[in-house]
C-alpha cells in the first residue's frame, strides 16, 4: 500500500506551465533556455512557498533534457524521470541549513571538476545559502569566479541581505513575488478537481488569504480541511482550522463601531479571544476587512479585489454608513496597534483599546457637508470683495483705507526690526565707577578670548572692543548695529560669553552691549553733565572721586589705544618700544 502523500508534494509542479504566477521569471529562464544563453550562477530569492526549488528543479530539467535544451521539459525521457524522483546524480540538492560548515561545502566543490556522469550539465540546487558561513562563502566564493563550462549552481534563500555581496554579483538574481490570492485559488481548484474533491470557492478564499502569498503554505492547509471535513469542505471548518475570521463576525464588529456601540463591539472581541483567536491575526485581518469596505465604498464594481467581504447588497450597506475619511483613520489606527502589539505580551489589551478608539471615530459625513458650506460662503466673500477691487482699480480708484493699514504695520516693523534696546542708564551707573585699571584688565584678555570663543561668535566681535569697565560690569561696543543686535539675541554667545571672561580674570562681569552711535552719545552726555558738576564743585570739598576718575579716564580715550592687538603688544615689549603707524 503505498503511503499519502501531501498536496504540496503530490502537485508539485513539474513544468514551467504549471507554475502559478513568476511569468517574469519563467520568460526569462525560457527564453536563455532556448536561444542557449544559460549563465554558471542564478540566484532565486523569495517569501517561502512562492516557487524557487520548483523552478531549480524545472531548470535543471529543461537544461538536461535529451531533447532539450529546451522551453519545457519533457518529463518522459529518464533524464527528466530521475531528477523528478531526486536519483539523478548530476543534480545535487544541498541544504544549506543543516550543512553550512566549510567542510560540507568543499566535499561539494571538490567534486565539480569532475564531468557529468550521464546528464549534460552538473546542477547544484543550494537550498537557504544564505545559511552557509563566512568560510564556505569564501570556498563557493573561487567556484564561482572560474566554474567549470559544466556546472551550473542555483542559489535559494528568503533573505538575501545575509549573503555577501561578492557572491551576488556573480549570479543572475531572480526575485520571486507572493503569489496572488486569485492564482492560489485557480491552483487548489485544480488540484480538488483531480483529486475528485467538491469545493467552495469561498472556502478556497479564506485559505488562500490565510496562505498570504506561499502556494506551499495554501496547499498544506487545503490538506488539513480536507481531512478535517471529510466528504464536503464548509466556511466553518476551514475558518477553524486557519485561524482565520468569517465575514460575518467583522460584520457585526464594524455595525457596532458604526452605531458607537462600545460595549457590543468590545463584546464580539471578547467572544472571538475565548474562541482562540490571536489578537494580532484579529488585528490583521480587521484591517483587510475595512480595506475591502474601502473598496466597496470607491469601486463597488471592483469586487474581484475583495479579501475577506463579499459584494453582497448587505456589505455594500455597511460600506455606505462610512465616510472614506473615516475608514482612513480607522485602518490607521489598526495598523499602529498591530506594530505596537508587537513589543508587548498583552496584544489583547492593544485591541480593546483600538476598539475604543475606533468608536471614537467621527462619522466624517455631516462634519464635512458643514465645513464645505462654511468654506463656499468664505470663498464667495472673498471673491465678491476681490471683484470690488477691482472695479475701483479700474476705475482709478485707490482703496484709502486698506492702503493706510497696509503702510502702519509696514512702518512699525522698520522701526521694531532697526532699533536696538540700549541700556545708557546702565551704561552711566558703569561709567560712574569705571577705572582703567578695570579696563586694561579687559583689554588685556581680549585677544585670548577671540581665540577661545567659537568660530560663528568671535565673527560677532570683530568690530566690538570694550569701551569702558567696572569692577564688576564692562560696556561692549559694537561698529555695526547689527553686530550688536545679533550678540543680544543669540543666547548661547550671551550664557557663554561672559563665562569665559570670568575663567580667564577670576571675575564674572555683567556684559552691556551698546552700538557705537549709541555709545558715543552716551558717553558725551556724561562726560557734560559730570564735567558741570565738577566745575560748579571745585570751590567746595564735596566732590566723590568715582565720577572724577571716570570723567579722567572718559576725556583721555583718545589717547589711549583700544585695538586689543596694540595692547596685547604693549604687554608683551612695553608701551616705550611699541608705535603704531596709520596706512
Amino acid at each position: 500500500m503505498l503511503s499519502y502523500q501531501a498536496f504540496y508534494r503530490a502537485y508539485r509542479p513539474q513544468s514551467f506551465a504549471e507554475m502559478s504566477g513568476q511569468s517574469h521569471i519563467k520568460q526569462t529562464l525560457q527564453n536563455a533556455l532556448l536561444y542557449n544563453k544559460t549563465t554558471h550562477a542564478y540566484l532565486f530569492s523569495g517569501p517561502r512557498g512562492t516557487g524557487k526549488t520548483s523552478a531549480a528543479k524545472i531548470f535543471a530539467k529543461a537544461l538536461n533534457c535529451e531533447k532539450g535544451p529546451a522551453k519545457e521539459p519533457c518529463n518522459n525521457c529518464g533524464t527528466c524521470k530521475s531528477i523528478t524522483e531526486g536519483s539523478n546524480t548530476d543534480v545535487i540538492e544541498f541544504d544549506a541549513a543543516s550543512n553550512s560548515r566549510v567542510e560540507e561545502m568543499r566535499e561539494i566543490i571538490e567534486k565539480v571538476r569532475f564531468a557529468p556522469s550521464n546528464a549534460r550539465y552538473k546542477v547544484y540546487i543550494i537550498d537557504e545559502v544564505h545559511m552557509l558561513s563566512t568560510s564556505a562563502f569564501n570556498a563557493l566564493l573561487k567556484t564561482l569566479e572560474e566554474p567549470p563550462a559544466h556546472a551550473v549552481f542555483i542559489l535559494a534563500t528568503t533573505e538575501p541581505h545575509k549573503i555577501p555581496l561578492t557572491i551576488i554579483s556573480r549570479c543572475q538574481r531572480f526575485d520571486f513575488k507572493r503569489i496572488t490570492s486569485s492564482d492560489i485559488v485557480s491552483r487548489m481548484i485544480e488540484v480538488l478537481t483531480d483529486a475528485n474533491i467538491e469545493y467552495d470557492e469561498n472556502v478556497l478564499k479564506v485559505i488562500a488569504q490565510a496562505a498570504a502569498g506561499g502556494m506551499r503554505d495554501a496547499l498544506s492547509m487545503l490538506d488539513q480541511v480536507v481531512s478535517f471535513s471529510g466528504e464536503k469542505m464548509t466556511l466553518e471548518d476551514a475558518l477553524l482550522v486557519t485561524g482565520s475570521i468569517g465575514q460575518d463576525v467583522f460584520f457585526q464588529l464594524a455595525d457596532a463601531l458604526i452605531e458607537k456601540d462600545v460595549a457590543r463591539a468590545l463584546s464580539c472581541v471578547e467572544k472571538l479571544v475565548e474562541d482562540g483567536k490571536d489578537p494580532v491575526r484579529l488585528t490583521e485581518d480587521f484591517i483587510t476587512f475595512y480595506r475591502d469596505l474601502l473598496v466597496l465604498l470607491v469601486a463597488p464594481e471592483q469586487t474581484e479585489l475583495l479579501e475577506i467581504a463579499t459584494g453582497d447588497a448587505m456589505f455594500q450597506e455597511l460600506a455606505s454608513k462610512f465616510a472614506e475619511d473615516t475608514l482612513y483613520r480607522s485602518i490607521s489606527i489598526l495598523t499602529n496597534t498591530q506594530q505596537e502589539m508587537r513589543f508587548s505580551n498583552h496584544a489583547k489589551v492593544y485591541l480593546e483599546t483600538a476598539i475604543i478608539r475606533l468608536a471614537q471615530v467621527p462619522r466624517g459625513s455631516t462634519v464635512t457637508t458643514e465645513s464645505n458650506s462654511e468654506l463656499e460662503m468664505k470663498v464667495k466673500t472673498l471673491e465678491s470683495q476681490l471683484n470690488q477691487l477691482q472695479q475701483q482699480i479700474s476705475q482709478g480708484i485707490i482703496p484709502q483705507t486698506n492702503a493706510g493699514a497696509q503702510e502702519q504695520p509696514k512702518r512699525q516693523r522698520q522701526k521694531s526690526n532697526s532699533g536696538v534696546k540700549v541700556s545708557s542708564g546702565r551704561i552711566q551707573e558703569i561709567l560712574k565707577t569705571a577705572t582703567k585699571t578695570d579696563i586694561q584688565t579687559i583689554k588685556s584678555q581680549w585677544a585670548t578670548i577671540l581665540q577661545q570663543l567659537q568660530k560663528s561668535h568671535a565673527a560677532l566681535l570683530n568690530d566690538a572692543e570694550p569701551v569702558a569697565a567696572s569692577s564688576s560690569a564692562f560696556v561692549l561696543k559694537f561698529k555695526y548695529e547689527i553686530h550688536c543686535q545679533m550678540a543680544m539675541e543669540n543666547k548661547t554667545f550671551s550664557s557663554s560669553f561672559p563665562q569665559l571672561i570670568a575663567n580667564l580674570t577670576g571675575t564674572i562681569y555683567e556684559v552691556v552691549y551698546v552700538p557705537e552711535e549709541n555709545w558715543l552719545k552716551i558717553r558725551a552726555d556724561f562726560i557734560r553733565q559730570n564735567g558741570l558738576k565738577q566745575g560748579n564743585s571745585e570751590s567746595t570739598e564735596d566732590t566723590s572721586s568715582g565720577p572724577s576718575d571716570a570723567m579722567e579716564f572718559l576725556q583721555g580715550m583718545e589717547d589711549v589705544s583700544e585695538d586689543p592687538l596694540i595692547v596685547e603688544a604693549e604687554k608683551l615689549f612695553g608701551k616705550e618700544f611699541v608705535e603704531v603707524h596709520d596706512d
